[in-house]
């Protein structure tokens, strides 16, 4: 098993500082180097940097530049960055033997970074922004760059004002734009959303172009001003079966910029078959800038049914069936990504001894299920109200974790970790943290909701490195 080491240990070792083994780990030049509870591990065989002379250059590919929209906590942000670890188990070796992964433990490992680098980012929750601003400022990303504004007010600025909002000559625009309103857990009101795109209730009858449903016409406005090469927008199952909005969004996609964005048909994707222990489906729309696309390229991402070498979409890795054919893992269990969590009252982690107290309310009502150890999750909700699923019900409400209920222990709901064990989200990201300069506390209620806004880490992973993977074939160069 790999032994790791300090930063103070390997400073000696390497005759450097402890500020520059710090820097180099930031800057991700440290192979095999982790964070663990903000403290960094270097494997006692790494290798010290080489440093560049002068007039020479390290061959390393030039970073791309993402622009993120609806970004809330991150978990876009991260999986399209890389640089964070996983269970072993969500990872399928067989299917991408290429993939940079280093081996942190028996159950854990920490996948590479990517070429992809967040330069904007942006959402209305001030916890979203607390808890992306704290997480990522470890990353050495410059946090200044995360815009808590309404989309509507930073493009009016940009357009009305002539303010330079966003940066140019961005690579790629991601943005889950808001889903309440076409997941089948919510009114099911789609494009005629009484909501705001401040999240506040709208005045009056008549559904408007700035309600929360059409707030994916505000990231098309936000891509004509930019104009990647490619973009990436997600959003709930639901949407692909209410009325014809799948349809209308691809329509209005493929009109940015006079028509200058090829956009693939959108799929769904479902994040178990990626190794993330929960059934969450998502739906993903991919627009490509045609000017910039190869000949070949544009000819094959027009086609009706796309090639299996110029397909944008990840491959799938995993299998919801027990036992799998060819390359394919079993599904990544919610029991699987409970390993090495004590219970809340002996946990030292303050996101583990955080959870909902809510009353159980019967097994007819919203979040009063327990949750199988031995099959994936349902999805994390965001808009639970305390009513997050159980991690353990007792006998008297039908608990079923026999084991566990004859050891003594208590019923209680998933705690904030746990749930962000589930999302794929690494334990060295804090959800529950106080107030520190501008920033906001956040509290474990909003804790739970932005955890469930979020794209699980480890699906938005898959998704950046079919595209870096196909970089070169897209684009040239």
């Amino acid at each position: 098993m790999e032994q790791f080491l300090s930063v103070a240990d390997i400073a000696e070792k390497w005759n450097i500082t402890t500020r520059r083994i710090q820097v180099l780990c930031n800057e991700n030049r440290i192979e095999g180097a982790i964070k663990q509870s903000g403290v960094w591990l270097i494997p006692s065989t790494a290798q010290k940097p080489l440093r560049i002379t002068p007039g020479k250059k390290k061959a390393r590919e030039k970073k791309l530049s993402v622009l993120s929209l609806f970004s809330g906590c991150g978990g876009m942000d991260l999986g399209i960055e890389g640089g964070f670890t996983v269970l072993s188990k969500s990872v399928n070796t067989d299917i991408h033997p290429d993939w940079d992964i280093t081996k942190v433990d028996e159950n854990w490992v920490k996948l590479g970074r990517t070429r992809f680098q967040t330069i904007f980012a942006n959402d209305i929750k001030e916890s979203a922004q607390s808890a992306w601003t704290n997480y990522f400022s470890e990353r050495g990303t410059d946090t200044s760059s995360y815009c808590l504004q309404s989309i509507v007010d930073l493009v009016k600025l940009e357009k009305e004002n002539h303010i330079g909002v966003f940066p140019r000559n961005v690579d790629i625009v991601t943005g889950g734009f808001p889903c309440q309103d076409f997941s089948v857990a919510g009114k099911r009101l789609g494009f005629a959303s009484d909501k705001g795109h401040n999240g506040k209730a709208i005045g009056g009858e008549t559904p408007t172009i700035e309600n929360r449903g059409h707030l994916y016409i505000w990231m098309r406005e936000v891509i004509s001003i930019t104009k990647p090469k490619v973009f990436i927008a997600e959003n709930v199952k639901g949407l692909t079966n209410l009325e014809d909005a799948k349809t209308i969004i691809e329509n209005d996609f493929s009109s940015v910029c006079d028509g200058g964005y090829l956009v693939v048909p959108a799929i769904v994707l479902n994040a178990a078959e990626y190794g993330v222990p929960q059934g969450r489906e998502r739906v993903i729309f991919f627009g490509f800038k045609k000017s910039d696309l190869t000949a070949r390229a544009l000819a094959e991402l027009s086609e009706k049914v796309i090639s299996e070498e110029y397909d944008p979409y990840p491959v799938k890795t995993h299998s919801l069936q027990n036992n799998p054919r060819g390359k394919m893992k079993r599904y990544v269990s919610v029991g699987d990504a409970m390993i090495g969590l004590d219970e809340p009252e002996k946990s030292k982690d303050k996101n583990q001894r955080s959870y909902s107290r809510a009353k159980f309310m019967g097994k007819h009502c919203q979040g009063q299920q327990e949750i199988k150890l031995d099959y994936v999750g349902p999805t994390i909700r965001s808009e639970h109200h305390g009513n997050i699923e159980y991690r353990r019900l007792s006998y008297e409400h039908g608990g079923t974790h026999r084991e566990e209920l004859e050891k003594g222990l208590a019923e209680r709901r998933l705690t904030i970790r746990e749930c962000a064990r589930i999302q794929t989200f690494p334990d060295d990201y804090n959800f529950i943290i106080p107030a520190h300069g501008e920033n906001k506390s956040v509290s474990a209620s909003e804790a739970y909701k932005i955890i469930g806004n979020a794209v699980p880490p480890l699906l938005a992973y898959n998704i950046a490195k079919r595209l870096e993977d196909n970089w070169h074939k897209y684009f040239g160069g």
